[in-house]
């Protein structure tokens, strides 16, 4: 316990936002210069046991306990998925409710979405299967149809193309989307997400920033699938440099 020397690795760190293996090796090696690579390693394990430490990417780390983002699974969602995964076993499906940016956004949304993607193979007929049973469903709306023919009083489901290697999670035995995806996403589709878009965006990072371990190996990694990772990388270090 005294090797791990906790209080002095608080202190050390407690003003940034995230550091890296080498941060932690030349800590320790500041009071031992002979340290080994495998003793540090078991060093950042345990501490990551104790919940003093959270890993947020590849040789990337925080203080603190980690703390991930399961949204809520309704039973309406639940069923939405059940549905399609029944009619579709062999396509990769995600499936979330718009009503998750709730809880980042200053201001609330005035409409809200059923996301349904799927593998660009199945999205138009699983549109269709959805369109027979009279859903106000559409397939990868642009901004006219956004703007024009969503109607008002009726749930409204979005069918598009999910990104192969998307970093979803499973939550209840429905596939839905992780807070990595949530945030690239916002950003790459400024047509789907324009609510999300401008001072709404930042504020939405820094929210989830602020309450979630999130892993930024893997966002980058998706933005990278989504042809947007420089953009996204600089986008993400005004947001990180901001907050220390």
């Amino acid at each position: 316990m005294n090797k791990l020397n906790i209080d002095d690795f608080i202190i050390h760190f407690k003003d940034k936002d995230v550091f890296e293996m080498n941060d932690i090796v030349d800590f320790y090696r500041s009071a031992d210069e002979q340290i080994k690579s495998a003793t540090v390693n078991w060093r950042i394990y345990s501490l990551v046991q104790k919940g003093v430490l959270q890993r947020v990417g590849r040789g990337k780390f925080r203080l603190g306990n980690s703390k991930i983002f399961i949204p809520d699974i309704s039973l309406k969602l639940k069923s939405l998925y059940n549905k399609i995964h029944k009619e579709f076993p062999f396509t990769a499906v995600c499936v979330w409710h718009t009503s998750v940016f709730n809880e980042f956004m200053q201001h609330q949304m005035g409409k809200f979405y059923y996301m349904i993607e799927v593998e660009k193979e199945s999205a138009e007929a699983v549109f269709y299967v959805l369109k027979e049973q009279n859903l106000a469903v559409f397939l990868n709306p642009n901004q006219d149809i956004l703007n024009k023919y969503l109607p008002e009083n009726k749930v409204i489901y979005i069918v598009k193309s999910l990104v192969s290697e998307a970093p979803i999670q499973k939550v209840k035995r429905v596939c839905t989307l992780s807070i990595e995806k949530m945030l690239v996403d916002i950003f790459c589709d400024e047509t789907l997400f324009a609510a999300q878009q401008g001072a709404e965006m930042r504020t939405v990072f820094n929210e989830v920033l602020s309450k979630y371990t999130v892993n930024q190996s893997k966002m980058l990694r998706y933005a990278n699938r989504r042809k947007k990772k420089t953009s996204f990388e600089n986008y993400l270090k005004t947001i990180t440099n901001n907050r220390h």
